[in-house]
Order: structure tokens, then sequence, then C-alpha cells
């Protein structure tokens, strides 16, 4: 369903709420990548998107947010330089990955009491999170196969899985968001992506642990 222009994605919005709100799943497009999305806090649901990506639970998905506040209501002793990170490059290409809030009613699927946080700077996406809450969204495709950068690009991978697909035209970022997991000691770098490492450091000290090793960061975000 076309949803780029906000004077006319009224409709196909309207649908995609009501898809999530019975706990279907949708496709949205972000500013990244084009996201796979679901209830976050409906266990069927994510594990409907587990299904449709050919994931297991041990690679549970990140959750979208609408808004910068939202980040204390889902995440627990969050640290001063997520903070400054946050207010950086939110909404943005910035994942988090912050100790959830033990009492949220959720199944992720095997998170180990953390969660992996980010706010699109996408209209679409927004429109939709201000409406439905927190989703949790990976990206539309097959585990292990390309992003989709463009809605028929998820269409053609995940099929009927998915009951709507919001579709913005290209994926203006067309790269994965940077995953930084501020549960240890210090901000480590988990996957390089749409904010490189400088530039991060120039908010917070995150470190690199692949680079010490001399290997390239997982691709995936736990």
């Amino acid at each position: 369903m076309e949803a780029g222009n906000p004077n006319t994605w009224g409709a196909a919005v309207d649908e995609a709420v009501n898809a999530v709100t019975r706990g279907a799943l949708v496709v949205l497009p972000t500013d990244t990548v084009y996201g796979i999305g679901a209830d976050a806090f409906n266990p069927d649901a994510v594990a409907a998107l587990l299904a449709a990506k050919g994931r297991g639970r041990q690679l549970p998905p990140p959750v979208l947010v609408p808004d910068v506040r939202t980040l204390d209501g889902l995440a627990a002793d969050v640290p001063q330089a997520v903070r400054d990170l946050v207010a950086a490059f939110w909404p943005g290409g910035l994942t988090v990955i912050c100790r959830a809030q033990p009492s949220l009613a959720w199944d992720l699927g095997e998170t180990g009491g953390t969660v992996a946080l980010r706010m699109p700077d996408h209209p679409t996406a927004l429109a939709l999170l201000r409406r439905t809450g927190p989703l949790a969204v990976s990206s539309a495709n097959r585990t292990g196969q390309p992003a989709a950068l463009t809605a028929t690009d998820a269409l053609d991978q995940l099929g009927s899985s998915v009951a709507v697909y919001l579709d913005a035209g290209v994926a203006p970022g067309g790269v994965a968001s940077t995953i930084v997991d501020a549960t240890g000691g210090e901000l480590r770098l988990v996957r390089a992506g749409a904010i490189d490492l400088a530039t991060l450091r120039t908010v917070a000290p995150v470190v690199d642990p692949a680079s010490a090793a001399g290997e390239a960061p997982t691709e995936e975000p736990r």
C-alpha cells in the first residue's frame, strides 16, 4: 500500500495499525532499510516475525520506538553515555542495547534481560509507531538474504507471511543501523552500519572489539 505521502497515506497506515492490533505482521519503511514489524507485547506476533524471517529465538528482534522519552519506559539503568548518543543520533541509524525494564510483560526471545532500541528517522515509520507504540522490528528479509531496500524486495522474500506492506519508495539509507551494546562496563560496537565509529566517538567512548581482534563485526545484533 502506498505510504510515501503524508497527505494520502492515511488509509494505508490505518490498515497497518489494524494489522498490528490483531497480531499480524507489517512491513514498513525506515531510514535505513525496510523492516518487518510486530506488536512488541504480543508473544505470538513476535514468534510469527521470527518464523517469517527463518530466525530462531536466540536472535531476538530490536524494538523501534516513536519518541526518545520511550527509552526510560523500556530500558533500565540507562548510562549517561547512552543518553548522549541518543540525544545526538535519534531519530536515526543507531540501535542501543540496554538492560530491559524487568516489569515489562513481553517475550522477544532469548534476550538475557536486554533490549535493543532505536527511533527511526522516517516519517511513515514514525506515523505508524505513534499509533501502535513500540514495535518489534527486524530487517524485512529472510535470514541470510540481502536487506530489502523497497517494499517489493520485502514482498519477494516474505510473501503472504506479512499482512500489510507499506510502500514509501526506496529506503533512503540503504544500510542497516549501527548497534552499540551498553549492558557491560563499556560501550561496545556490535555492528558497524549507518553511523561510523569515528562519528560515535565524537559523542561517547565506544570500543570496537572486532577491530582489536582483527575481525569484522558480526552482522547480527546479538
